[in-house]
């Protein structure tokens, strides 16, 4: 008797691989997948923006990258001793106005310099709800903590956001011929909407995407939530407030993500990698001096090996910190 609903679609194996460039935006979710990549040594560029939940917010981010244009003074607004912008998530929000320009303006030229080299874009897409900005009818990435009676809330149609993101994939087909894009809608339940909300909301991005995938065939379709819904229908995978995956959901959704979409050759390379990643991120609390250096210069040798094998992955930073923290002690 099988107790669980096991999630088919069809996997490509090399769809993901290491010798790619790799754009991840959105939700949450998205840092998840991508934060599970960086440390397995993908080339990842992850949420330049910050975390971004709705599709248009999405959407004028990617323009912004393309363009490469920058954040101007007059975008950002000061509220509650900090300085924002409607279109960063709030990990970008500073006390002084020109640190915090600077900081989002470095990243979007980061990301621009690197948009004729990417392979791949993943995208999770978290409500398809949006709110504007009374005053001037923009749509925000974030309100900030602003009080809700300056915004308007409204649902987006399926046509408002595929309308959106048409002339973009256009964009990408004409321009990057190598490029493919990875939809995911967020498994994250946003229940302030309600769960009925909720599932009015997951419902509209799924469609959206449906109708994306039958006009463009650079487009396909992870099932995260659908993973999260039906095979892992059970509160023991939520975190405590029982809307975000557990640590052990993610972990199992990006496992079949790793098994759908990485050749062998990645997988192994994930694989050794990871392991070298647990030594890098290791700090004893009162290390024996020989003890320690013995370990470091063992993890360096495994690095260097690492490069012989696979040259066209930059291990220079690592070599750089080993070598650094070896001549410390």
């Amino acid at each position: 008797m099988n107790f669980r609903t096991a999630i088919n679609f069809p996997g490509n194996p090399g769809y993901i691989d290491h010798r790619q460039q790799i754009l991840l935006l959105g939700s949450c979710f998205a840092e998840n997948i991508g934060l599970w990549l960086q440390q397995r040594k993908f080339n990842v560029d992850i949420n330049p923006f910050g975390t971004l939940y709705n599709p248009l917010s999405i959407a004028q981010s990617w323009e912004r990258i393309v363009e490469g244009k920058a954040i101007i003074e007059n975008e950002l607004f000061a509220f509650n001793n900090l300085w924002h912008s409607y279109d960063h998530h709030s990990r970008f929000s500073g006390c002084d106005k020109k640190a915090t320009l600077s900081l989002m303006n470095r990243r979007i030229e980061k990301s621009h310099r690197q948009v004729p080299n990417i392979d791949r874009i993943i995208i999770t897409w978290g409500t398809a709800y949006v709110f504007r900005l009374k005053e001037t009818g923009k749509v925000v990435a974030n309100c900030h903590k602003q009080p809700a009676s300056i915004f308007d809330r409204m649902l987006l149609s399926v046509d408002e956001i595929v309308s959106r993101w048409r002339d973009i994939i256009k964009y990408i087909e004409d321009n990057l011929p190598q490029c493919r894009i990875l939809f995911t809608v967020s498994p994250i339940r946003h229940l302030s909407d309600g769960a009925h909300g909720n599932q009015i909301s997951k419902s509209t991005l799924l469609l959206a995407i449906n109708r994306l995938q039958q006009e463009f065939g650079i487009c396909d379709y992870f099932p995260s939530y659908e993973i999260m819904m039906d095979d892992l229908r059970d509160y023991r995978f939520y975190d405590t407030d029982m809307t975000h995956p557990s640590k052990s959901a993610i972990a199992y959704i990006t496992e079949i993500l790793e098994e759908a979409y990485l050749s062998p050759e990645s997988k192994e390379i994930a694989s050794q990698w990871y392991k070298i990643q647990r030594a890098l991120e290791h700090r004893p609390l009162m290390p024996d001096k020989d003890e320690y250096t013995i370990f470091l210069q063992h993890t360096l040798d495994k690095v260097m090996r690492f490069q012989q094998m696979y040259p066209y992955i930059n291990v220079s930073n690592e070599i750089t910190e080993l070598n650094t923290r070896i001549s410390q002690i």
